[in-house]
């Protein structure tokens, strides 16, 4: 018997910025930039998408070095406790790249509902 996939549809863009072979940002990076900024911690970021701190770190490092400018402000640990901050590039790349999400989802929205009415009920 065939599948029902009942009423829900969805459209979901995975888009990747591409420097050279390495990805500056995508979906996953955005995701973890979007986490720091909101726990301004590089191990809380990582905690909330199930990662490894190393494995935040190594995303965070092959970004930098597609952009021109730090996309992080790290502070180490201590009496009062370690910590991290995106620098204004950090942001600014963030922001732009939901926006290039938010425009491209904005876009093909027509071609998506054609598409849509094709899917079974």
């Amino acid at each position: 018997m065939p599948k029902k996939f009942g009423k829900s549809r969805a459209i979901r863009l995975r888009m990747r910025v591409l420097c050279g072979s390495e990805i500056a940002i995508g979906p996953g990076k955005a995701e973890l930039l979007n986490h720091l900024r909101q726990t301004k911690s590089i191990r809380k970021a990582a905690e909330r998408m199930g990662m490894s701190y190393m494995r935040a770190w190594t995303l965070i490092k092959t970004m930098e070095r597609s952009f021109k400018r730090p996309l992080v402000k790290a502070v180490r640990g201590g009496a009062k406790g370690g910590g991290a901050e995106l620098t204004e590039t950090g942001q600014r790349a963030l922001a732009l790249y939901q926006q290039l999400e938010a425009q491209s989802l904005e876009a093909v929205q027509a071609t998506w509902r054609e598409l849509r009415g094709l899917l079974r009920d």
